[in-house]
């Protein structure tokens, strides 16, 4: 490719870096890049997100992309709204950085070492709502603003802890100071969590060549599809409690051959605000089907129908 591929991306500091991932993989290609930031509305301001709307922090992003302001979008893939945008093709999911929640608190403690009565800020419903389901008697406190500011609530001793995707606190460099990184059977985390979507223009065809045979990730790409597909049809949004991972694992078929397969968890509220959990394993192409299957039985065990703004 000739042309200099312009790659929009947020101007926050965990966007940027993000940003800087794809980009150096796009110059080791041989390409020549040039990082374009994009104003979005939900930089603009400190409304909770469910008031702000959905594609809050992708709506600017794809609008440039689609007109050719920019070539290359780069998002976090739990941002975007499940559904697809018949302008623009997902030209690379990028190997997923650990989709895990994280916990950083103050004097070093872990989620179990936190008296009864702590302060605990998150702007997320879905953890808010796993944190109350472990019986801890913290104090959830609603929260936003980027890394910085959220850890700097502990520093300063407003807040006990907080707890944020561990792939952002990663990709700033500051995993030194995650107190407890969270295991799926405590907090399942957002569907896509830890991954990167990294979209061009549905008829940019060299573009979406060089992103996908630069950049994609088989594996990382099947189980964000599961996980996606799952919050689609539960019609809910990021306002929504509702928690997704998926695994590949290794399996035996009829003939004791090793083959790899998808093992999808997730969890879900009820309309009385209880949480539902449910597992399913299926094929690595069945990706889609199997994430609308869970969803289907997590609607069978009584899980709400939501809707809401997905950020």
């Amino acid at each position: 490719m000739t042309r200099t591929l312009r790659i929009g991306t947020r101007g926050s500091a965990l966007a940027l870096a993000q940003t800087g991932t794809v980009a150096e993989a796009l110059k080791a290609a041989g390409a020549q890049v040039e990082i374009v930031v994009i104003k979005t509305p939900g930089d603009l301001s400190d409304a909770p997100i469910a008031q702000i709307g959905i594609g809050v922090f992708t709506s600017a992003l794809r609008d440039a992309l689609a007109n050719n302001e920019i070539d290359v979008a780069v998002h976090s893939y739990k941002d975007l709204p499940t559904a697809p945008d018949p302008r623009l093709v997902l030209a690379a999911v990028p190997q997923r950085e650990d989709p895990r929640d994280a916990l950083v608190a103050r004097d070093g403690l872990t989620l179990g070492e936190l008296l009864p009565g702590s302060t605990v800020g998150t702007g997320s419903p879905r953890r808010a709502a796993q944190l109350e389901a472990l019986g801890l008697g913290l104090n959830i406190v609603p929260l936003r603003g980027n890394v910085d500011t959220r850890i700097g609530k502990v520093r300063s001793g407003e807040l006990d802890a907080v707890v944020l995707a561990r792939a952002g606190i990663a990709r700033l460099g500051r995993a030194d100071e995650i107190t407890e990184t969270l295991e799926p059977i405590q907090m399942l985390p957002a569907p896509a969590q830890g991954a990167l979507a990294v979209e061009c223009r549905v008829d940019d065809v060299d573009a979406e060549h060089l992103i996908q045979s630069t950049l994609d990730d088989s594996a990382s790409r099947a189980a964000v599809t599961a996980e996606r597909a799952m919050l689609a049809a539960l019609e809910a949004g990021c306002s929504a409690p509702v928690g997704a991972l998926a695994d590949v694992v290794e399996d035996l078929d009829d003939d004791g051959k090793v083959v790899y397969r998808l093992s999808l968890r997730g969890v879900a509220a009820t309309p009385e605000n209880d949480l539902l959990r449910a597992s399913a394993t299926g094929d690595l192409t069945e990706a889609e089907g199997l994430g609308r299957a869970l969803a289907a039985e997590l609607l069978d065990l009584g899980a709400a129908v939501l809707s809401g703004p997905e950020a």
